[in-house]
Formats: C-alpha cells, sequence, structure tokens
C-alpha cells in the first residue's frame, strides 16, 4: 500500500564547501574591488535537450533550497581554505548567510531549451558562490527525472520500480531514486530514499540467496517462510522452466510474483505467463529486470509484464547523466547583461516564462519574456510558469511536497502534444521564444 502523500524530510548540515575554489577566488577579488555588493540575477537555464529529447523535467528543487539554506562555512571549513584565502574573504564567509530571492519552475514542471528554470537575486558575493551547488544538484536530477519519465511513459500504467544503488555513488543513489520516484516509478530498493524523502521501498532476494541453499527449493521455501507466499521468488538462477515450477509448487497457486533477470525478456515473459497459467498461478504477476531502458520498455509493451525493474540506465539518465544547465548572470543592478560569444551565447535580463495550450489544454510554445515587462497576452489557457521559492534567503511557505509535484509532472505530460512523447530524438515538443 503506497502512502497517500510523501513528505520531503530534510537533513541538515554545512554545504560551503560542495562548491569549486573559483567561485570563492571570485568572492575574495569582488570584496577587494567593491562590486560584491552588485545586485545580480543569476539564471539556470539548458540551451539544448539532451540527446535529441523532446522535453525536460525539473527535479530536484528543495534539494537546492535546502542545500542554499544550509550553504555555510563552520571552523573546520574556514581552516581549510586559509591557506587559499585572504583574511577579509574568510570573515565574509564565516558571516555567510544567503539573503536573496529565489524563482523558478515548480518541481515536476515540464522545461524547454531556454526556460529559465531557476533564478538567483541577491549581490553578486551571495549569488556567485551557489553556483557549483545549484547545478550539481540540478544537473543530476533533472537528468535522472527526465529519463525516468520516458520510461513511466513507455510503461504506462505498469509498475516501474528504481534499483540502480549498485550502479552510481551512494549519495546520487539516494538522489536518483527520489527523482524516479517524483517521476512516476512506484517504488526504489533503495532504504535511506525511504527513510528521508519516503518513497516506497521494496525488494526480496538476489541470486546469492538461492545459490547459498542446496536447492532453489530449499531457497524459495526459506523466503516464503520468512516473507509469505505474496513474495517475489527470482526464479531464473538455474533453469527458469523449473524454476518457475519449483517456486509455484513451493508458494502455491497465490505466489506473489516471480521475477526474471537474464535472457530475451519478452520470449521469457510469454512462456512464463503461459507455464503459470498452466499451473494455475493466474495471479501470480511477472516482474522482469535486466539492462531495461525507456526502449526496451516500449518493446515489451505487448507482451504479459506487470513490473518493471530498472537499475543502470535510470540512475545514469539513460545515457544522459547531466541535464547540461547552466549558471549564467543575467542582470547587475537592472540592468541586462550577456555573453556575447558565437558558441555560447546568453539572453539578458531576468526572465520569466508562459506557457502557451490549445483550449483542448495541448500545450503549444514556451514564450520567454523579461520578469520585469508585463506577460505577453494571455489566453484563459495560458499560464506563467516561475514561482517565488525563497524570499530574503527563507524559503516560501506551502512549496508542494514529492507527493505534489509527482501530479504536477502527471498533468504537464498530458499537455504534452502525441508527438512529443515520441522516445525517438527530435526536436522540442514545443517551440520556445525569446524575447526580442
Amino acid at each position: 500500500m503506497l502512502p497517500d502523500r510523501v513528505e520531503n524530510v530534510t537533513t541538515s548540515q554545512p554545504t560551503g564547501l560542495l562548491t569549486d575554489q573559483y567561485e570563492l577566488t571570485m568572492v575574495q577579488a569582488a570584496l577587494a574591488d567593491g562590486t560584491a555588493d552588485r545586485l545580480c540575477t543569476f539564471e539556470v537555464f539548458a540551451r539544448r535537450l539532451p540527446g535529441g529529447r523532446r522535453y525536460g523535467v525539473v527535479a530536484g528543487i528543495p534539494r537546492v533550497l535546502e542545500a542554499i539554506t544550509d550553504f555555510r562555512f563552520d571552523d573546520a571549513a574556514l581552516a581549510h581554505l586559509e591557506p587559499i584565502l585572504d583574511a577579509s574573504t574568510l570573515g565574509f564567509l564565516a558571516d555567510f548567510a544567503f539573503d536573496g530571492d529565489v524563482d523558478g519552475y515548480p518541481e515536476g514542471e515540464l522545461y524547454f531549451p531556454g526556460s529559465p528554470v531557476l533564478s538567483v537575486t541577491g549581490t553578486f558575493a551571495s549569488c556567485v558562490v551557489l553556483e557549483t551547488l545549484v547545478l550539481s544538484i540540478l544537473n543530476h536530477d533533472c537528468a535522472i527525472a527526465t529519463a525516468a519519465a520516458r520510461m513511466a511513459s513507455a510503461a504506462g500504467d505498469r509498475v516501474l520500480i528504481e534499483m540502480g544503488s549498485r550502479r552510481t555513488h551512494e549519495d546520487a543513489a539516494v538522489a536518483a531514486a527520489r527523482a524516479a520516484y517524483l517521476a512516476g516509478f512506484t517504488a526504489t530498493s533503495n532504504l535511506e530514499a525511504g527513510r528521508r524523502y519516503g518513497v516506497p521501498t521494496t525488494g526480496t532476494a538476489a541470486h546469492a540467496f538461492t545459490l547459498v541453499h542446496a536447492t532453489e527449493a530449499d531457497a524459495f521455501a526459506s523466503q516464503v517462510a520468512s516473507l509469505g507466499v505474496g513474495t517475489t521468488l527470482l526464479v531464473d538462477t538455474y533453469d527458469i522452466t523449473q524454476g518457475i515450477a519449483t517456486a509455484v509448487s513451493v508458494a502455491g497457486p497465490e505466489l506473489g510474483a516471480i521475477r526474471i533477470d537474464s535472457g530475451d525478456l519478452g520470449v521469457m515473459a510469454r512462456a512464463a505467463r503461459s507455464q503459470l497459467d498452466q499451473l494455475g498461478a493466474t495471479g501470480t504477476k511477472i516482474v522482469l529486470s535486466g539492462d531495461l531502458d525507456e526502449y526496451a520498455i516500449a518493446a515489451l509493451r505487448g507482451d504479459p509484464v506487470d513490473v518493471y525493474g530498472v537499475g543502470t540506465s535510470v540512475v545514469t539518465g539513460s545515457g544522459y547523466p547531466t541535464a547540461s544547465m547552466v549558471y549564467k548572470l543575467v542582470e547587475v543592478d537592472g540592468r541586462p547583461v550577456a555573453k556575447r560569444s558565437s558558441q555560447k551565447q546568453t539572453n539578458g535580463g531576468r526572465k520569466s516564462a508562459l506557457r502557451r495550450h490549445k483550449t483542448t489544454g495541448t500545450a503549444t510554445e514556451e514564450v520567454i519574456f523579461l520578469a520585469a515587462d508585463e506577460p505577453p497576452a494571455q489566453a484563459v489557457t495560458d499560464r506563467v510558469v516561475p514561482t517565488p521559492l525563497m524570499r530574503g534567503g527563507t524559503p516560501v511557505p506551502g512549496l508542494p511536497s514529492l507527493s505534489d509535484a509527482r501530479e504536477v509532472l502527471a498533468r504537464a505530460m498530458v499537455t504534452l502534444p502525441w508527438e512529443g512523447l515520441s522516445l525517438a530524438k527530435g526536436d522540442p515538443a514545443i517551440p520556445t521564444t525569446m524575447p526580442a
């Protein structure tokens, strides 16, 4: 049984050193030349969607806000920085607490090239030090959530379990489980994600459990005795056909599920369904795992699969482990500034975005406009996407929970044009219009 509502649980610790050295050396120079206190806005956006994908999913917003709130330098951090920074800068960092404003897309919202996913406003010194921290979270979480959303779209109403903790860094595994759940996965194998974020957890046994017993039947009997007949038995340690027969013989026709982790999964699923039905285990579900990604899931759409277990591909962004987002200075003292490199251009000015829709609810365009201006003329079906996230260094009350974000994404996915749901490489689902 899944919880009705999953809340975000925070774990606070200083995050000041989760940054690059050049962020702090810039602060030192800015303090010396007087530019540190200039009012600035930095913007997070992606110039393009990795891999020709049609949309991106915003994930990690609560993690960003928590990390900004906890961006401090304790005595140990300051001692580490003494050989690098001068006394004035160390004094500034000792008293540092971000006191600016953050606006951005709600977690679970879709984004497209140029979308102002996050705007950070404050003094130059207080904003520039956040670049590495903000990007490390958003680039990871958005990449995972986007891959997971593609998998959820391919799976339809079938259950998805995230089980990739052994294929990534231990901390990344927790964040990946959260992002996958946001994007439509039902559960994770990662217990810390369950404790920290309330993500439902699941798991039974690996091949090692079968191998440690004298026989497969002994292993199955032990698991059933411990976990009940509703458990999932892994049937491909030896011969799958015999494994299924043994599983039903031990647990009876009320066996909850079998899991297959190898072989031609479509062929195996069809054969397993036929065998289970012949054995009277018509209600026993089939769980498939083993190198699944969105393309493999889509290929299995016509096969009798009840649950997909996805590991490596989801925790690595299915080939694109970063969302390719950047953090760029776009405004200084109310004046738009922009980088004009031919390869890496940016548009100046703090921006907002209006998403246009047909009367049927289908999204048609992402209209970017200067936040200082009035929004473009709106139809009743249009809406401004960014919302206040932090004011004066304090998160805005009532921000969406993880459960809310799942609902935000579910609603947003319905607005995509049909071609926007394609797994094939192509143009973004909707065009982005930038201010003149």
